[in-house]
């Protein structure tokens, strides 16, 4: 047994020196396609204010993507239509965040959005935060999905994506070998999303959070900032969705789409939650985005959530 231990010891080691180079890349190439999708955001936007935003769309968006509209809706139907009318508006955005997989296939953007009226009344512009799902196809960035949360006030677009705040999101993220299991499926993601939802009904929306989400998690919701950290976004999760429901009506989910990166540690799902309110109101209805990641414990957690009401 003496001798078995310093084995032991000399081949964790060996394997240690071989591992650490190989680390280093990976850190380093995913840095690389963290930059890559900044410059598609950029160069999106640059582009919208070009030739308009229907015809930037048009460029960038991938096959089978969506917007939200009061729901998800098929994005290249919507753009191509003869009977779609671009906003008049001067729209303009800039990433505050940014993540993706390391396989570099699967990414996300989030930050602040101006509408500026063009009738030149103040109290028509409109505010709020864009966050956009990218997928690379055919070493190319492609658009699939973007969602709008909208925000009273002003929000100023002088900001920068630091790969600092989404350092510690890759540090929660499991291990490439554990990420690859077999078992780590789309479906193990779509089951995951299902399971958020039921464990809203049963535990709350905080409490939900606290247990699905990543520590540094990141949620966006109406009408404030977006919040990071597990207890602030826990916090501001449950708070809204008591303000808008009923404790004695369930959430429904219905997913309604996703994706699994390459390299199985991130994926992201989308659809709708909904729910009867008293009979004098309206029901609860909000679209729905979430990037995930998997994570050390062996399961998947939300990253970020997003909730976009009707």
């Amino acid at each position: 047994m003496a001798k078995i231990i310093p084995l032991l010891t000399r081949l964790s080691f060996f394997f240690a020196l071989l591992l650490s180079p190989l680390l280093t890349a990976q850190e380093t190439g995913q840095y690389q396609f963290w930059q890559e999708i900044a410059v598609a955001d950029q160069t999106f936007a640059a582009r919208s204010s070009e030739i308009g935003r229907t015809r930037a769309f048009l460029e960038i968006l991938g096959e089978d993507s969506v917007v939200f509209r009061e729901g998800p809706v098929d994005a290249l139907a919507l753009y191509s239509s003869d009977a779609f009318k671009e906003s008049a508006s001067e729209i303009n955005w800039k990433a505050h965040y940014i993540d993706v997989s390391r396989a570099g296939d699967l990414g996300l953007s989030a930050g602040p959005l101006t509408i500026i009226d063009q009738s030149g009344d103040s109290d028509q512009n409109r505010f709020g935060h864009l966050i956009s799902i990218w997928k690379k196809s055919n070493s190319r960035w492609e658009l699939m999905s973007d969602i709008v949360v909208t925000i009273p006030g002003f929000l100023s677009l002088e900001v920068e994506p630091n790969i600092d705040a989404t350092m510690p999101v890759f540090a929660e993220t499991a291990h490439p070998v554990l990420a690859l299991d077999q078992n780590n499926t789309l479906q193990s993601l779509i089951d995951a999303d299902n399971l958020f939802g039921r464990s809203i009904n049963f535990r709350g929306g905080q409490r939900a959070l606290l247990r699905f989400g990543l520590e540094n998690s990141r949620v966006y919701l109406p009408g404030m900032a977006p919040a990071v950290g597990a207890e602030s976004a826990s916090s501001v999760y449950g708070a809204f969705l008591d303000n808008q429901l009923s404790t004695t009506n369930p959430i429904s989910l219905t997913y309604l789409g996703g994706f699994l990166s390459e390299s199985k540690e991130m994926g992201y799902t989308y659809g709708i939650m909904e729910a009867d309110t008293d009979d004098d109101e309206e029901g609860f209805v909000t679209d729905y985005l979430r990037l995930w990641r998997f994570t050390n414990s062996n399961e998947w957690r939300i990253a970020v959530e997003v909730l976009s009401p009707h």
